[in-house]
Protein backbone atom coordinates (compact mmCIF):
# COMPACT_ATOMS: atom_id res chain seq x y z
CA UNK A 1 0.00 0.00 0.00
CA UNK A 2 2.82 2.43 0.80
CA UNK A 3 4.40 1.78 -2.60
CA UNK A 4 1.15 2.86 -4.24
CA UNK A 5 1.11 6.11 -2.26
CA UNK A 6 4.76 6.80 -3.12
CA UNK A 7 4.03 6.14 -6.80
CA UNK A 8 1.09 8.58 -6.57
CA UNK A 9 3.29 11.27 -5.05
CA UNK A 10 5.93 10.71 -7.72
CA UNK A 11 3.34 10.99 -10.47
CA UNK A 12 1.91 14.17 -8.91
CA UNK A 13 5.37 15.73 -8.58
CA UNK A 14 6.31 14.83 -12.16
CA UNK A 15 3.02 16.28 -13.40
CA UNK A 16 3.40 19.52 -11.46
CA UNK A 17 7.03 19.81 -12.56
CA UNK A 18 6.07 19.34 -16.18
CA UNK A 19 3.31 21.99 -15.96
CA UNK A 20 5.62 24.41 -14.14
CA UNK A 21 8.35 23.93 -16.75
CA UNK A 22 5.86 24.39 -19.58
CA UNK A 23 4.49 27.61 -18.08
CA UNK A 24 7.99 29.05 -17.52
CA UNK A 25 8.91 28.19 -21.10
CA UNK A 26 5.67 29.79 -22.32
CA UNK A 27 6.37 33.03 -20.45
CA UNK A 28 9.95 33.20 -21.76
CA UNK A 29 8.92 32.56 -25.37
CA UNK A 30 6.05 35.06 -25.19
CA UNK A 31 8.36 37.74 -23.80
CA UNK A 32 10.95 36.99 -26.49
CA UNK A 33 8.33 37.15 -29.23
CA UNK A 34 6.97 40.45 -27.90
CA UNK A 35 10.48 41.93 -27.84
CA UNK A 36 11.19 40.81 -31.40
CA UNK A 37 7.90 42.17 -32.71
CA UNK A 38 8.44 45.54 -31.06
CA UNK A 39 11.98 45.75 -32.40
CA UNK A 40 11.38 44.72 -36.02
CA UNK A 41 7.77 45.83 -36.52
CA UNK A 42 7.20 49.01 -34.49
CA UNK A 43 3.74 50.52 -34.38
CA UNK A 44 3.23 53.28 -36.95
CA UNK A 45 3.38 56.79 -35.58
CA UNK A 46 0.00 58.46 -35.26
CA UNK A 47 -0.34 61.54 -37.42
CA UNK A 48 -2.90 64.18 -36.58
CA UNK A 49 -5.24 64.90 -39.49
CA UNK A 50 -4.64 68.25 -41.13
CA UNK A 51 -7.37 70.83 -41.25
CA UNK A 52 -8.10 72.45 -44.53
CA UNK A 53 -7.39 76.18 -44.42
CA UNK A 54 -10.29 77.46 -46.51
CA UNK A 55 -13.12 75.53 -44.88
CA UNK A 56 -14.65 76.32 -41.54
CA UNK A 57 -17.27 74.18 -39.94
CA UNK A 58 -20.55 75.77 -38.99
CA UNK A 59 -21.37 75.79 -35.30
CA UNK A 60 -23.89 73.12 -34.49
CA UNK A 61 -24.90 74.37 -31.08
CA UNK A 62 -28.40 75.52 -32.13
CA UNK A 63 -29.33 72.20 -33.76
CA UNK A 64 -27.77 70.28 -30.88
CA UNK A 65 -29.79 72.33 -28.39
CA UNK A 66 -32.96 71.66 -30.39
CA UNK A 67 -32.24 67.93 -30.47
CA UNK A 68 -31.52 67.98 -26.75
CA UNK A 69 -34.81 69.77 -26.07
CA UNK A 70 -36.75 67.24 -28.15
CA UNK A 71 -35.04 64.37 -26.36
CA UNK A 72 -35.95 65.79 -22.94
CA UNK A 73 -39.56 66.25 -24.04
CA UNK A 74 -39.84 62.69 -25.35
CA UNK A 75 -38.30 61.19 -22.22
CA UNK A 76 -40.55 63.30 -19.98
CA UNK A 77 -43.64 62.17 -21.90
CA UNK A 78 -42.58 58.53 -21.66
CA UNK A 79 -42.02 58.79 -17.91
CA UNK A 80 -45.36 60.54 -17.42
CA UNK A 81 -47.18 57.85 -19.41
CA UNK A 82 -45.40 55.04 -17.55
CA UNK A 83 -46.28 56.52 -14.15
CA UNK A 84 -49.93 57.01 -15.10
CA UNK A 85 -50.20 53.27 -15.75
CA UNK A 86 -51.66 53.54 -19.24
CA UNK A 87 -48.44 52.47 -20.94
CA UNK A 88 -49.72 48.98 -21.80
Amino acid sequence: MSELIIAGFNLALYGMGFVFTFLILLVILTTLMSTLVQRYMPAPALVAPRRRAGRKTAPQSSSAATDQGKLVAVISAAIRQHRSGSGD
